[in-house]
């Protein structure tokens, strides 16, 4: 699988990077924009990830390594999916990286995922990333907007 192939989405949030950071690493709110996912992780470098849900109509249990967890800042975890079909070895893993900018008072979400085997694939991947960060930003700049009033 080329690892070239790189999905990648962004999206600027009307929050600081602490408040972007929160909603990364925490359960519940990451069930509110990830596509439904229980996502289980105590969050810290080496520790497990695993993402557990339902994806049209077939049940899931995608799971991988917490490999980079800088807060505020950068998170990054290996990522293995059995709908994709292949077995669980390290070359049918993702590397899935989100950094944070900070940018005056809001925040800049950049995604990455690499090594999707076809260029279809990658597109496929560009656009749930694409959707599960405009989840993120309402999300965030919901609870933002909550919090002011």
């Amino acid at each position: 699988m080329p690892k070239n192939l790189v999905a990648k989405a962004s999206v600027v949030i009307d929050a600081p990077a602490a408040a972007v950071w929160v909603a990364l690493v925490d359960s519940s709110a990451l069930k509110e924009y990830m596509f439904g996912s229980t996502v289980i992780s105590d969050w810290k470098k080496g520790s497990k990830i695993v993402f557990k849900g339902e994806w049209q109509g077939k049940p899931y249990e995608d799971k991988g390594v917490i490999l980079q967890l800088e807060p505020g800042k950068r998170l990054q975890y290996s990522h293995f999916s059995p709908l994709m079909g292949k077995p669980d070895s390290p070359e049918n893993y993702h590397t899935v990286t989100i950094d944070l900018a900070s940018e005056g008072n809001r925040t800049r979400v950049s995604l990455s995922q690499d090594n999707n085997a076809t260029e279809e694939a990658r597109e496929h991947s560009t656009k749930n990333w694409a959707t599960m960060l405009a989840g993120l930003k309402k999300y965030v700049e919901g609870r933002a907007t909550r919090v002011r009033a």
